[in-house]
């Protein structure tokens, strides 16, 4: 790590290879110039910004400053998380309230077990990791859910004419969004070590951390991912569906409106 030196022209020439995205992108009619160009100017931006206000944090070393950092980037991904939701009503509500309960559940767990302490360095990079993962599976959730119902509406129709509840004609939609959303969170932890080398645990043995108790760190990173992701998906979908009904109990699909 010491020996790490990127310089402005490190930063150039990598620069080329996001023109060959967009290069793809024109080529292939993909629209998606504009959207990448905003985003690279937006990460660094953001980096720079945080960069400086995270070393700020870290030395004043506040629980009230910590919990409020994390709130933001909770809502901050909420609200992102929400723009997947197309027309579903409420999604920034069920997307905050479904992220919160994951995350801090996981955060509890991490800190009463004693794997971390209340403080900045260690919990607001930890919170970024689950909150980034959570806000990725909701908005897979919602796209899942919106897919499945119009794929679906035949059946879903036929079972309500049969008799069977809001929830019994939605068990199959239902089942299969979390499935879905959760599908990308598994195949991570399949391949991890394989394809993907986790940044903390190659990190911390840089930094000269025993190999097996690095390794042990990201484990635990890894099962608060995989609980954080279940749950806000869980919560997601089961928040989410019944507005794919009317007040009759009847299919309907929800027409735009803002949260």
């Amino acid at each position: 790590m010491e020996n790490l030196n990127v310089s402005i022209l490190s930063l150039i020439l990598s620069f080329t290879m996001v023109l060959v995205a967009m290069a793809i992108s024109r080529k292939e009619k993909l629209d998606l110039n504009k959207e990448i160009m905003i985003a690279m100017v937006r990460m660094i931006i953001q980096l720079v910004v945080v960069g400086y206000v995270l070393t700020y944090i870290f030395g004043l070393n506040s629980k009230i400053v910590t919990v409020l950092v994390m709130l933001f980037m909770v809502v901050n991904a909420a609200w992102n998380a929400s723009k997947r939701a197309q027309a579903i009503p409420n999604a920034f509500r069920i997307s905050l309230t479904s992220i919160m309960m994951g995350v801090v559940l996981s955060l509890i767990i991490l800190v009463v077990s004693g794997a971390i302490e209340f403080i900045p360095s260690q919990l607001i990079p930890i919170n970024g990791m689950l909150v980034g993962n959570a806000m990725s599976v909701i908005g897979l959730s919602f796209t899942n859910l919106n897919n499945e119902f119009k794929k679906s509406q035949q059946e879903v129709m036929e079972k309500l004419a049969l008799g069977a509840s809001n929830k019994e004609a939605s068990q199959d939609i239902i089942r299969q969004s979390i499935k879905a959303s959760l599908q990308p969170t598994v195949d991570t932890a399949r391949t991890v070590g394989l394809v993907l080398l986790p940044g903390m645990m190659t990190g911390m043995m840089f930094a000269g951390v025993v190999p097996m108790q690095a390794i042990m760190y990201q484990i635990l990173i890894y099962f608060m991912m995989m609980s954080t992701s279940t749950i806000t998906a869980y919560l997601a979908v089961y928040q989410a569906y019944p507005y794919f009904y009317n007040d009759n109990d009847q299919l309907q699909f929800p027409k735009p409106q803002k949260n």
